[in-house]
């Protein structure tokens, strides 16, 4: 928790009021849904406890690192008692990638990662809408969050009515989709938690486990982290399993493939965040091109940008394979073979088998 506030003594506000109040000031502030919930997610943690033993999270160490603070938000932060839970639309109406990426000589970036990184916009809004509790408030305790500490964000929000946990473990919503971004709040404030309407609406739709290219889907709602395109190209640091480099095609950095097909992303709503809009071409760009990237090319055009995760040796890790997966032509070639006098070991070893593939 922060620090506590002015401790003078000030008359207790309606909590139900606020209630109401914080919704409308999290609305105004740019968030699409505010839900508020307790700090129960017994349930949640034994799917946990079991999806760690099973080592699904491959090298996600920090998965497991918290021990039961990720799954008990009150051992997290002491004190606290309600978490505020908030989701932001991020798909924009400029977006020319709004389906999967046909072109196999253009790269496929996640959409999240196509604008700005959200981090710092989202935790900004969220220390907004603090303060205007702060104004209401004059004793009390809080931490905002944004992918920045141990959370189960989806769990919170799902517990909070911002939707409900689909099979392929994205929370969808009816009215939104999932193409929306996720923080919380903290805080030792005895609001009362909202009813959770989050009925699962999956029903027998199998759509998001039958498309995805690696088979990452054990069963529904069960995700095995080290087969997804998205570890594979952000989270994982060393070589990318051979067995899978044919099956990632053009993507480079995460894959949408199993939001793409889900039915419930044609209720998805376009955000009119400047933040969110694709910046230097990432929503159709061409392999080669981006393959071409100086290591100063790639730090000034992904400032900003959650890409800056992957690093510059991923980078061109990840986009080899992607040019291993491409046409075979002169030029791709000729790009695979200038690039490797200059690369380190472990992207050479990546251009080799996608040199090897055009030599089939």
């Amino acid at each position: 928790m922060t620090e506590q506030k002015d401790a003078a003594l000030t008359p207790q506000p309606d909590l139900e009021m606020l209630n109401g109040q914080i919704k409308t000031w999290g609305q105004e502030l740019g968030f699409q849904q505010i839900g508020i919930t307790d700090v129960s997610l017994n349930e949640h943690e034994a799917y946990l406890e079991k999806w760690l033993a099973n080592n699904y999270h491959g090298n996600l160490d920090y998965m497991a690192r918290h021990g039961s603070k990720r799954s008990r938000p009150d051992e997290l932060i002491p004190g606290t008692l309600r978490v505020i839970s908030v989701r932001m639309d991020y798909l924009t109406s400029d977006a020319r990638s709004s389906k999967p990426q046909d072109d196999d000589n253009l790269a496929q970036v996640s959409r999240y990662a196509q604008g700005r990184d959200y981090h710092k916009l989202m935790r900004k809004r969220l220390a907004q809408l603090a303060d205007k509790i702060d104004g209401h408030v004059k004793q009390y305790n809080y931490r905002a969050f944004v992918d920045s500490a141990p959370v189960l964000e989806r769990a919170l929000a799902e517990k909070a009515g911002l939707g409900w946990i689909g099979k392929n473990t994205m929370l969808l919503n009816r009215e939104g989709g999932s193409y929306f971004f996720l923080g919380e709040i903290f805080t030792d404030l005895p609001l009362t938690p909202d009813n959770s309407n989050s009925k699962n609406h999956c029903g027998q739709c199998t759509a998001c486990l039958d498309i995805c290219p690696t088979n990452a889907f054990v069963e529904p709602y069960v995700l095995d982290a080290r087969k997804c395109i998205s570890y594979l190209t952000i989270e994982l640091k060393d070589s990318i399993p051979e067995q899978l480099r044919p099956l990632m095609g053009n993507r480079i950095f995460g894959c949408d493939d199993c939001q793409t097909i889900c039915p419930w992303n044609r209720f998805a709503n376009f955000s009119e965040e400047d933040d969110f809009k694709p910046r230097n071409n990432l929503d159709a760009s061409e392999l080669l091109t981006l393959f071409n990237w100086s290591e100063e090319d790639f730090l000034e055009n992904t400032a900003g940008s959650a890409i800056r995760r992957t690093g510059y040796q991923g980078w061109l890790r990840n986009i080899a394979v992607a040019l291993g997966n491409a046409p075979t032509s002169p030029e791709v070639v000729s790009a695979l073979e200038e690039k490797r006098t200059q690369s380190t070991a472990l992207v050479q070893e990546h251009i080799d088998w996608a040199l090897a593939q055009h030599k089939k």
